[in-house]
């Protein structure tokens, strides 16, 4: 869904053509899955973080054309509403320090993006929802102005028949409500963490990806409130679900954790994109099969919460990328670098302890996990391998950190970064504070100012300091 195209509207006969390339390019990905042609050798890391724009009120700010225009970065690139861009990273490989370089990068072009925010009127937040967001926010006023998000928005109401869009979310307080288009998405921002995987392993990685998703979740909660309510410690996850809801089941959720592992390999999940997902955008592109793009565009309107992704080197071979997107956005760059490296520490140290995961975690309990996590965070019981049930702050501190540790010096991670990073997470379930914990507290010892709230979540925040480290005055 990061590309743009020509034009929102779109003929029986391009959903047809559509069809007959993405059925062809699926059967070519499984001739190269069959092949084992995909890119192996070390392994590489990326992320992406949405961020919010806030004016002086800490409303959001639907400036981003004017960001863009002045920042002249390629790093940096429109999202869903025009409050939010998005911040990508240079991927690089895992090994000796490349938190610090991620983190580097990522604070100068944050950095970057503030100080051109400033003349606006504006500053930037990075936060799973933002507290002081309304629903009369989310309207196609504010929708950026780009085919692809019109053309989204038209095609997931074709096939809802025009219905409005329920949302439904039982968690401290209840909210429910209608929306007539697909903004709600913009109000959930994420940080997206990408790892390329050698295709003989890249099976057992995705569904390890699935197994951390809890603890994950559980230790980066950054979204107690949607529109002044407390509902779960990580609200954006029944949000994103609820907000493009195109099917009626599990199997035909474009956004959900899943049915189940995969036996096999990745081409797993382009069958089940091609047989189970109607298409949405049929762009029709004049690429050569080898390029896979319809199949890549098809694949970018199903927002698995562990997504698969094909990619191409510079000489043009194609590698397999698992996109893990559970984990919110902030509270700082130090935050979300620490959560990068718990979670490529954990999948490959898990790795490493575990020859057959699967058969020692059961989907629906990795599945039961996901959910608990999402809406108790750091207090979340989640049965972990050996059928015992932990709570979640225990478990990360009591195991799962070593396994973290021993996938990073699996990567050749240097030991003194490892502290570093890990030190920032263990801390964070010692003192029991999270970005969703600082939020409630805040609101328990000030009272339900969202606004307030918000502005003293931004000061924290442009402090530098990880979270367990804010205080609440």
């Amino acid at each position: 869904m990061g590309q743009e195209i020509d034009s929102r509207e779109f003929t029986t006969e391009d959903f047809d053509e559509f069809l007959r390339r993405l059925k062809a390019e699926t059967q070519l990905l499984a001739d190269w899955f069959k092949e084992g042609v995909f890119v192996s050798g070390e392994t590489i890391g990326g992320l992406e973080l949405e961020a919010c724009l806030l004016d002086q009120k800490a409303d959001p700010a639907p400036l981003n054309q004017a960001l863009l225009e002045g920042l002249d970065e390629s790093l940096v690139v429109p999202e869903l509403a025009t409050f939010n861009v998005e911040i990508n990273s240079t991927a690089r490989p895992l090994q000796g320090d490349v938190f610090e370089k991620m983190a580097s990068e990522l604070q100068c072009v944050w950095d970057k993006c503030n100080r051109l925010a400033e003349p606006l009127g504006a500053r930037m937040g990075m936060i799973g929802i933002l507290p002081t967001l309304q629903q009369h926010d989310l309207s196609l006023q504010n929708m950026s102005p780009l085919n692809r998000y019109q053309a989204l928005n038209d095609q997931v109401f074709r096939l809802r028949q025009g219905k409005p869009l329920e949302l439904h979310i039982d968690g401290r307080e209840s909210l429910d409500l209608c929306h007539d288009d697909v903004m709600l998405e913009s109000a959930a921002t994420s940080f997206q963490i990408h790892m390329q995987v050698d295709g003989q392993r890249a099976a057992t990685l995705y569904n390890l990806s699935k197994i951390a998703s809890a603890p994950m979740v559980a230790v980066s909660a950054n979204s107690p409130f949607l529109f002044e309510h407390d509902l779960w410690d990580e609200t954006r996850i029944p949000l994103f679900e609820q907000s493009i809801a195109v099917g009626a089941s599990d199997l035909t959720k474009r956004v959900s954790f899943g049915i189940r592992y995969l036996y096999e390999s990745m081409m797993e999940n382009f069958q089940a994109n091609l047989l189970r997902y109607p298409v949405l955008l049929p762009l029709l592109m004049d690429e050569p099969i080898e390029k896979l793009a319809h199949l890549r565009l098809h694949n970018g309107t199903v927002w698995r919460w562990n997504r698969p992704l094909i990619g191409f080197s510079e000489s043009g071979k194609p590698h397999l990328r698992i996109e893990h997107r559970v984990v919110p956005a902030g509270p700082t760059v130090i935050d979300s670098i620490a959560n990068t490296a718990f979670y490529f520490g954990l999948v490959l140290g898990m790795a490493e302890a575990y020859e057959e995961p699967e058969t020692q975690m059961g989907f629906i309990r990795a599945r039961s996990n996901f959910y608990n996590a999402a809406r108790f965070g750091l207090k979340a019981d989640l049965f972990w391998f050996g059928w015992e049930s932990h709570k979640a702050d225990e478990l990360i501190r009591d195991q799962l950190l070593t396994v973290a540790r021993r996938g990073l010096n699996y990567l050749d991670i240097e030991p003194a970064s490892i502290d570093y990073w890990l030190g920032i997470i263990e801390q964070r379930v010692v003192r029991g504070i999270n970005g969703a914990i600082w939020q409630r507290e805040w609101v328990a010892r000030h009272g339900r100012d969202f606004r307030a709230m918000t502005d003293a979540y931004l000061e924290q925040q442009e402090s530098g300091k990880p979270v367990h480290e804010w205080h609440l005055s």
